[in-house]
């Protein structure tokens, strides 16, 4: 109905996405007015697309993607740096990797974890593990090595399991 120019049907497709496209956009952006602006320029880019959809994937991942990409492209004004914050650490290895499986935590305290997290391992967190987009495709898309994003995302995951464990959030 969009695609016939139907003004109700964007608004219920706008009703139907906002929210969840909304919770993706204030992971990575932190901000809630750049957050509310984001959104709505994703939306206005989606609709003036519209034509170009196609429901392969459904609506709702195609505007998440635009406001991912969006997203991005704000992080990148304001100059968030994705260099390593710790340089005199080598890549991750095996030994370094934690034991996921022997903590459990509440998700707001899981939440409030990654919010503390450095910008950079939140954003990088935030889309490897929330959004499950690849990790050569994040790479792709904030000009950074391969090797650079895995390691920041095992950095983000000993940041945030050492701030769960010292916080005493267990269930």
């Amino acid at each position: 109905m969009c695609k016939r120019g139907n003004p109700a049907a964007y608004t219920e497709l706008y009703n139907e996405h906002a929210g969840a496209v909304y919770n993706t956009i204030i992971r990575l952006v932190k901000h809630t007015a750049e957050a509310e602006d984001i959104l709505q320029e994703s939306f206005v880019a989606a609709f003036q697309g519209i034509a170009a959809f196609t429901p392969a994937g459904g609506f709702r991942a195609w505007v998440k993607r635009i406001a991912i990409n969006k997203s991005i492209d704000w992080i990148r004004k304001q100059k968030i740096s994705f260099v390593e914050l710790e340089s005199h650490l080598l890549p991750v290895t095996e030994e370094e990797m934690i034991d996921e499986a022997a903590f459990q935590f509440t998700m707001d305290a899981i939440a409030a974890a990654i919010e503390l997290l450095p910008d950079n391992y939140r954003t990088i967190f935030t889309l490897y593990a929330v959004e499950n987009i690849p990790q050569a495709e994040i790479a792709q898309m904030l000009g950074l090595e391969n090797t650079t994003v895995r390691t920041q995302y095992h950095r983000a995951k000993q940041k945030l399991l050492f701030t769960l464990s010292k916080g005493g959030c267990h269930e």
